[in-house]
């Protein structure tokens, strides 16, 4: 059901406004790669990543002061929402899982069971890192490289690349591709020096980002965390060598 829908989203936009058919090959060998068809502006990027995070925080459960996680996040990053020029916004989402992700428009979500895990300094170097993959346009590839392999753009393309609200249909699929975004390794190098730095800069404890990562090393290789980050130890010992 699931094909036969997007098939019919697709067909929509395959008809012109006179009723006569788009020339479909025309399409398809108008640029030699099918990704430059659509041109994503920076506002287009931060668009489509507001909608996945708002999907994201519809699907579970966030939560609010004075639930104590809620209050514990919000009296760490009050004073970091406005960070390295950009405009940074926090929750906590209710569930044992561990794990941490951001979004282009500076959406930080913290789930309660990696806050269970780190103690403050530390929880502070993982938002730090998270932060970075924002300020380094990390997370802004990450969206180009799911809009590029799903099935929203196939309508959004033939609209000239003009994005406005996204269909719920796909958003979904959308959304689990930014959340499970993997980095590469110079990414991820480039997001831990960022949280090091994070650390330092605002007088928090240095030392704290080599035992978070440790504490992440002793979840054992087939957790899920693991099969989207490259091996914690080898990233501790990195920076521990850096202190």
């Amino acid at each position: 059901m699931k094909k036969i829908a997007i098939a019919g989203f697709v067909f929509i936009f395959l008809i012109s406004q006179n009723g006569n058919a788009i020339d479909i090959g025309g399409i398809l060998n108008s640029g030699k790669d099918a990704v430059k068809a659509v041109t994503l502006s920076d506002n287009d990027v931060k668009n489509m990543a507001r909608q996945a995070a708002d999907y994201a925080d519809s699907q579970n459960k966030v939560l609010v002061p004075p639930d104590k996680y809620a209050q514990r996040l919000k009296n760490l990053t009050d004073k970091h929402v406005n960070e390295d020029g950009m405009t940074l916004n926090f929750k906590v989402y209710l569930t044992p899982d561990i794990n941490a992700f951001a979004m282009a428009d500076g959406t930080i979500r913290v789930y309660s069971g990696l806050m269970d895990k780190m103690d403050d300094n530390e929880l502070l170097f993982v938002i730090g890192h998270e932060i970075g993959h924002v300020a380094k346009g990390h997370t802004k590839k990450a969206l180009r490289v799911a809009y590029t392999t799903s099935a929203i753009r196939k309508g959004a393309a033939l609209k000239e690349g003009v994005v406005g609200s996204l269909a719920t249909s796909e958003l979904g699929g959308f959304t689990e591709k930014l959340i499970n975004a993997q980095f590469s390794q110079s990414e991820e190098k480039e997001a831990d020096d960022y949280g090091l730095k994070f650390l330092k800069k605002h007088g928090y404890k240095a030392e704290s980002a080599v035992s978070a990562l440790k504490k992440l090393a002793e979840l054992g290789g087939s957790h899920s965390f693991l099969s989207t980050h490259p091996a914690p130890d080898k990233r501790a010992e990195r920076i521990k060598k850096q202190l």
